[in-house]
């Protein structure tokens, strides 16, 4: 049984990650990365880390801090704050580790992590998929798992925001 204890163990630095994935690997783990966001966490991030999680032994979530989101998503993102957001994704029985990237995309994280698996949700081709030219050149594959439609953090953000009308 899992306690509420071990999910703060769950997320990582480079450095520990780095050497957590050595020791994954010497007992023949199959290594899986995805990242994104997160911010408001709702059913179609449950589907997609559950099917990421198929993929592999080890389900290594990578999320953007909170300065990356404000870059990306604008100054009213991330609505949950970088801890919030490691912590609830750490909650998560599927994911092992969880690491937070300062940068606009995972590129660094993933050629430093060099997962087996890269996946990442259907709204992407290959070719758009940071780090796949990388995990394929060091024999790893990119999954692309299906979009459970009908959910989406803007989406909810937009509805809130029309309710309070």
């Amino acid at each position: 049984m899992k306690t509420i204890q071990a999910i703060p163990d769950k997320i990582f630095t480079l450095t520990e990650l780095k050497q957590q994935i050595n020791r994954w690997r010497l007992i023949n783990k199959k290594i899986v990365f995805t990242n994104g966001v997160f911010d408001i966490l709702h059913e179609g991030h449950i589907a997609s880390l559950s099917e990421a999680a198929l993929y592999g032994n080890i389900l290594i979530v990578g999320i953007n801090a909170d300065t990356s989101v404000k870059r990306l998503k604008g100054e009213s993102r991330p609505v949950n704050n970088e801890g919030s957001r490691t912590l609830l994704m750490a909650s998560l029985v599927m994911v092992d580790a969880v690491i937070l990237f300062e940068e606009d995309t995972p590129l660094n994280l993933i050629t430093a992590l060099l997962p087996d698996v890269l996946v990442k949700g259907g709204d992407y081709t290959i070719e758009q998929i940071v780090g796949a030219t990388e995990v394929m050149a060091n024999g790893g594959e990119v999954k692309i798992v299906p979009i459970l439609e009908g959910f989406s953090t803007t989406g909810i953000i937009e509805r809130m925001k029309s309710s309070d009308k």
